[in-house]
């Protein structure tokens, strides 16, 4: 059972102002997402729906739809100004 990946237009956005190192692992984050929408070390957020993964100092914020097997990729960015 894989969950289908979108990625909102904002966070696509952000995603091409990330340099290179940390793109590659972030994209490869968010592709596993589709296996495991809930993979160890994710957390809900508080104040705010969805769920958060760590890729170093950065983060990527998003929705799960369990009901339609999908995955809403609502935020990406540094870890100082994801949250605002």
């Amino acid at each position: 059972m894989t969950y289908e990946i979108l990625i909102e237009k904002t966070a696509k956005k952000q995603l091409a102002k990330i340099p290179e190192p940390f793109l590659s692992n972030i994209e490869s984050a968010i592709n596993n997402l589709q296996y495991n929408p809930r993979p160890p070390g994710c957390k809900k957020l508080i104040g705010r729906p969805g769920y958060r993964i760590r890729i170093g100092n950065y983060r990527v914020v998003y929705a799960v739809e369990d009901n339609q097997l999908l995955v809403l990729v609502v935020d990406v960015g540094h870890r100082q100004g994801v949250y605002k």
